[in-house]
């Protein structure tokens, strides 16, 4: 025998299940399961001004990795180029060339260059020469209230990145 809604039924054929809507405990249930699927999804939906500006960190320091080793392996220039005017920066060689906009992304909003201290303004070309580098650099990255520091060590070609702004 089974019971449902309406009652007792002899026979799954026999019960009529369409005159009586939902009951309280199901509708709970039914609740309960899309907000819990709604908690999970939605911040993934939502981007975040730290999640996007560590996104955009990580691809500027990807760049300055991949100029020290391509300047390293192919004996030739690279140059680093940011356009503080233009919310623009990328690279250029011989053989490629790439620029980038920063628009409504993130700010640099400053870079930090031992020989050319603290710049904030116009335009700074940097170059990665056979042997890399000549000396360090710290650029800061803004977004909102976010704030990334992205360190490259001229000597090896690693970066580090930061939260925060850091001299």
């Amino acid at each position: 025998m089974q019971i449902s809604r309406t009652g007792t039924c002899k026979s799954f054929a026999n019960c009529n299940f369409s005159k009586h809507g939902f009951t309280l405990i199901e509708l709970v249930v039914v609740i309960f399961l899309i907000s819990i699927i709604t908690a999970l999804v939605m911040p993934s939906l939502w981007s975040t001004d730290r999640g996007s500006l560590k996104n955009s960190a990580n691809h500027l320091s990807s760049t300055l990795r991949y100029m020290y080793d391509e300047a390293l392996s192919k004996k030739q220039s690279y140059f680093f180029n940011i356009n503080f005017t233009d919310r623009a920066w990328g690279f250029k060689s011989e053989n490629e060339s790439k620029s980038f906009k920063t628009e409504n992304d993130f700010d640099i909003k400053d870079v930090i260059v031992p020989s050319l201290g603290k710049v904030h303004d116009g335009e700074l070309l940097l170059e990665f020469g056979p042997l890399g580098p000549a000396e360090p650099v710290t650029l800061h990255l803004q977004k909102g209230n976010a704030e990334y520091t992205i360190i490259f060590n001229h000597l090896n070609g690693r970066t580090k990145i930061l939260e925060g702004y850091h001299q």
